[in-house]
């Protein structure tokens, strides 16, 4: 009976568990961003900074913005959940935070990607630097959003 249970608990997750697993969800992901960002934030500091082309210093520019906003969005939920509580609607700051969460990492995606563009261009050149990004970018739609869809669509999960 206790495996009848746990397939039931599964099935149907308990108003805290969802909660619980959305903010610990989010400290996976804030470590990422911030470590991204604060990579970012020091390297117009370098002395070489100033040497790199106007295209690459507008890639820098919206990675900034792509890995700030996703660190705004990222922390949003735990920083909201903490400002409203007691929730009067949990389901609603549910479904809310889980939209939130979502374009912080569709934030911090596209972050990565620009950021694996600046890399390689600045290290191989232009056209390395646009091959390894779009390979980046297979990676995290193969890994963050078509994987999880494929598995729930054929309940492997």
């Amino acid at each position: 009976m206790p495996h009848a249970r746990q397939q039931q608990d599964d099935d149907q997750p308990s108003d805290d568990g969802d909660l619980s697993d959305l903010l610990s969800e989010l400290r996976i992901l804030l470590p990422g961003a911030q470590m991204l960002t604060a990579f970012l934030i020091i390297l117009p500091f370098n002395g070489g900074f100033a040497k790199i082309v106007q295209t690459e210093k507008i890639v820098f520019l919206l990675t900034f913005f792509l890995s700030m906003t996703s660190l705004v969005l990222l922390s949003a939920p735990a920083i909201q959940h903490r400002v409203m509580r007691p929730l009067q609607d949990r389901e609603r700051f549910k479904r809310v935070a889980d939209r939130i969460m979502m374009c912080g990492a569709f934030s911090l995606a596209l972050a990565f990607i620009l950021g694996t563009n600046l890399v390689m261009s600045e290290v191989f050149g232009h056209l390395p630097g646009i091959v390894a990004s779009v390979l980046m970018g297979t990676l995290i739609v193969c890994m963050w959003w078509l994987l999880p869809l494929h598995l729930k669509r054929a309940r492997k999960i």
